[in-house]
């Protein structure tokens, strides 16, 4: 009993599968295509930590600490909420040096690192606040990568796009082999976030005058596989 119920569930989804394919009567056409919807990037994230060399690791490691406790209090100081400030990275290592070339290499001291990603939802103020950052002893800064935090609204856009594209491609192949479209048989989706050229962090030369964090725009896109039927 077990066996041949095992068999008709197998069998069936065979059959539909079967069923499905000989539906399609006429020409199958599949079509590849791509919408695209440009913004303004809203969410800037960037690392920002200390790194420090001293004789010993625990020395390091203190004045590390005490480094970084001061950055952690600037960017409290400019308004970033806890939420928006994560560790990313910790170390510390042994800095070794070789005398010459065949001499075994010996620690010359220690090498502590603390590095968090801070997501600055106002990116207009986010230079300003690395420089405030870098005058409390940070000394290793990472990015930006700029996104767009709620990307919705833009990838519908894109949907609607590939859409048309591809009813537009279909009309042209059927136009072109003296068909005419029947209708659309499936579609299958997938998307991604093209940015362009990735800003970076500028330190001005001026003590006056901020760094610069320059958003450009990003483009997502969603890419579209539409099957058509032909007659």
């Amino acid at each position: 009993m077990r066996l041949i119920l095992a068999a008709l569930l197998v069998a069936i989804p065979a059959a539909a599968a079967a069923q499905g394919e000989a539906a399609l009567h006429g020409t199958r056409l599949d079509i590849v295509a791509t919408g695209e919807a440009s913004r303004v990037p809203d969410v800037a994230r960037i690392g920002a930590g200390v790194v420090t060399t001293a004789p010993s690791a625990a020395a390091a490691a203190a004045q590390n600490a005490t480094q970084m406790a001061a950055v952690r209090a600037a960017l409290k100081r400019a308004g970033i909420a806890e939420r928006d400030i994560q560790t990313s990275s910790l170390s510390l290592s042994p800095d070794y040096r070789q005398e010459t070339p065949n001499a075994p290499a010996t620690i010359a001291g220690y090498r502590a690192s603390n590095e968090v990603t801070v997501t600055f939802r106002d990116i207009a103020a986010a230079g300003r606040i690395l420089d405030a950052l870098v005058a409390q002893g940070a000394n290793q800064i990472n990015g930006p990568n700029l996104s767009v935090e709620h990307p919705e609204g833009a990838l519908d856009e894109a949907r609607v796009k590939a859409l048309a594209a591809a009813q537009a491609r279909a009309q042209l192949y059927a136009r072109a082999a003296g068909k005419r479209v029947v209708r659309m048989v499936s579609i299958s989706e997938s998307g991604s976030a093209s940015p362009g050229p990735t800003p970076m962090y500028r330190m001005r030369a001026a003590a006056q005058e901020a760094t610069a964090v320059d958003p450009g725009t990003q483009t997502l896109s969603v890419t579209l596989n539409v099957t058509f039927e032909l007659d």
